[in-house]
């Protein structure tokens, strides 16, 4: 699934990825050469459909997955448009388990797909909404026989969906020198990581994570960003494949968002705003475009948050930060209202991972 989307098609699944580059000069924090953003949703089913696919279709070849078979699956809502994408495309129900901070918009236009929606309603005190989801898909699939998980947070399957996105990458812009992305399960930054080692092993990856997420060893915060960071440590995070990572707070993903749209017209959610943040000081800092920054969607599920006044107005954001402190240590407390980070030494912060089953109270075990 390389290259630009056919004309005509039979099925949906043909219209999984091939979204195109765009060239974005557009101020941000400061001014900036430019950089390329790879508009991943520009195609139906978002970034997640390509995960969902590759998920799906996988679990269909081994027989884990049988015909008619019911997906079910945790999500802050992505990954259910792209299973409700896919799964409708090869006759699956799907069943997403979501939590109560999820936005009407998206939990209506699950609905609408057919999608059975599954609400939890507190936090694990431990491992936050995450965790909670993950204890009710375990319930559901022991009340519904022969059904279906693709834990994406450690299916390896998730990572092989998005290894054609690091090629399209490279295909339309061959002389790339630095790569930016988001890190939440993992898939995408590291199936990115695979195109490069095998085509451009001297491309630069940069991960981008939300300040008071696990994934890179903040203490866990409540955390207003979605889509973006973790509570858990996800087993498909390919700590080795990154140069450096960035930790980005609430008030400086929004402020890139409404930057982008005034001066770009192309603009997102959380996950878009600190990619593209963080990708302007990566092509400032190279003092060229060579950078190619994936923006995972659009504004759409954002208009009672990002651009909403009155939701900006209640949480009474700080000023943003215009530039990243060097931060190679792992800090006792976090803001994740308003930060922005940088560190050159990435680690996995379990080290137990290599040796079994995880001791950490925060690590995703899949049973």
């Amino acid at each position: 699934m390389t290259g630009r989307a056919p004309a005509r098609c039979d099925s949906a699944l043909d219209l999984i990825g091939g979204t195109p580059l765009l060239r974005v000069a557009a101020p941000i924090a400061f001014p900036h050469p430019g950089f390329w953003a790879k508009l991943e949703s520009t195609a139906p089913g978002g970034m997640k459909a390509r995960a969902a696919h590759a998920m799906l279709t996988g679990a269909r070849a081994r027989g884990e997955l049988r015909p008619g078979g019911t997906v079910v699956e945790s999500t802050s809502g992505t990954l259910g448009i792209g299973l409700a994408y896919v799964g409708t495309a090869l006759g699956h129900p799907v069943v997403v388990v979501a939590d109560a901070e999820l936005d009407g918009q998206t939990r209506a236009l699950l609905t609408a797909h057919g999608v059975r929606v599954e609400l939890v309603r507190d936090p694990h005190p431990v491992g936050g909404w995450q965790r909670a989801r993950l204890d009710r898909v375990r319930e559901l699939l022991a009340e519904l026989p022969g059904a279906y998980w693709p834990d994406q947070y450690n299916n390896p399957d998730n990572v092989t969906g998005y290894r054609a996105l690091g090629h399209e990458l490279l295909d339309q812009l061959p002389d790339a020198q630095v790569v930016v992305c988001s890190v939440g399960t993992g898939g995408h930054s590291a199936g990115i990581a695979r195109a490069l080692r095998e085509r451009a092993p001297g491309v630069r990856l940069v991960g981008v994570d939300a300040a008071g997420s696990a994934v890179f060893g903040d203490p866990v915060a409540k955390r207003l960003m979605r889509g973006l960071g973790s509570s858990i440590h996800p087993g498909n995070v390919d700590y080795a494949a990154f140069d450096e990572v960035h930790l980005v707070g609430a008030a400086e993903s929004v402020a890139a968002c409404h930057r982008l749209a005034a001066g770009a017209f192309v603009t997102g959610g959380w996950s878009t705003g600190a990619v593209a943040l963080v990708a302007s000081w990566c092509a400032r800092e190279l003092g060229a475009d060579q950078v190619a920054a994936v923006f995972p969607d659009g504004p759409h599920r954002y208009w009672g948050t990002i651009y909403d006044p009155d939701f900006l107005a209640a949480q009474d954001f700080p000023e943003p930060a215009a530039e990243p402190v060097d931060a190679d240590g792992i800090p006792s407390e976090v803001d994740s209202r308003t930060t922005w980070r940088r560190s050159r030494k990435v680690v996995d912060p379990c080290a137990r991972r290599a040796d079994g089953p995880a001791e950490c109270p925060v690590c995703e075990v899949r049973p």
